[in-house]
């Protein structure tokens, strides 16, 4: 039986308390700031997307295992593809009636 490490629970505890910080951080951009709504939206984009790559990596554990390259690959494809779709549809339902 093979035996997979998870990480330590230092790394667990951290990584949730670095979501929490990305969360309370966009919290307070949205509710506590003067921006404009173009700014506000950018901010929080760019802290979901930080989030999101913080939890692959801490929660996920996208680099453990023989085939961690492998995952990394097939999840950029999966980002890809939803961006793709996501901006696909959007032009089309923008520009599709013309």
């Amino acid at each position: 039986m093979e035996k997979h490490s998870h990480g330590t629970p230092l790394t667990q505890v951290l990584g949730f308390v670095f979501s929490l910080g990305l969360t309370f951080a966009a919290l307070f951009v949205a509710l506590k700031t003067g921006l404009s709504f173009n700014a506000i939206m950018w901010i929080i984009g760019t802290l979901a997307v930080i989030q999101a790559g913080l939890q692959l990596f801490m929660f996920m554990h996208l680099r453990d295992g023989e085939d961690s390259t492998a995952q990394t690959i097939n999840v950029i494809y999966g980002v890809f593809i939803a961006v793709v779709t996501v901006a696909g549809s959007i032009w089309v339902m923008s520009f599709g009636g013309m």
